[in-house]
């Protein structure tokens, strides 16, 4: 099976040793996101704004490989405060429908740049 790197200018550059995702087969396996704009590459202030950037930039990246987050099977979501769990489930409601991705979400003491918010998926393309 090939492996295929994914890249888009929409969402922020990789800041590390990674890349945006990697597809195998049908299946995608997308980094985390945290809050970057993908232009500025500065943190959006404020947990809501993050948290709608990071799922713009997972919907970015979902969008090169081929697909959607509609075709997300698995979403793990890292928060540095789980005090804030009720407004993910808020803002992820305005990019998901039912069926729903399986989910973990995982507090955390702190998260790259500072963000407070950051989510990974896997995508299975039909």
């Amino acid at each position: 099976m090939s492996k295929q790197i994914i890249a888009t200018p929409n969402a922020p550059a990789a800041i590390g040793t990674y890349s945006q995702a990697v597809k195998a087969g049908n299946t995608v396996y997308m980094s985390g996101q945290i809050g970057l704009d993908p232009v500025s590459m500065q943190l959006v202030d404020g947990f809501e704004a993050q948290t709608v950037r990071v799922f713009e930039n997972l919907k970015a990246v979902a969008e090169a490989a081929g697909g959607s987050l509609a075709d997300a099977v698995k979403l793990n979501i890292y928060l540095t405060d789980l005090a804030n769990f009720a407004k993910v489930n808020e803002v992820m409601a305005r990019y998901f429908s039912e069926p729903y991705p399986a989910r973990a979400a995982v507090g955390v003491k702190e998260l790259p740049r500072g963000a407070v918010v950051e989510a990974d998926a896997v995508l299975v393309l039909s």
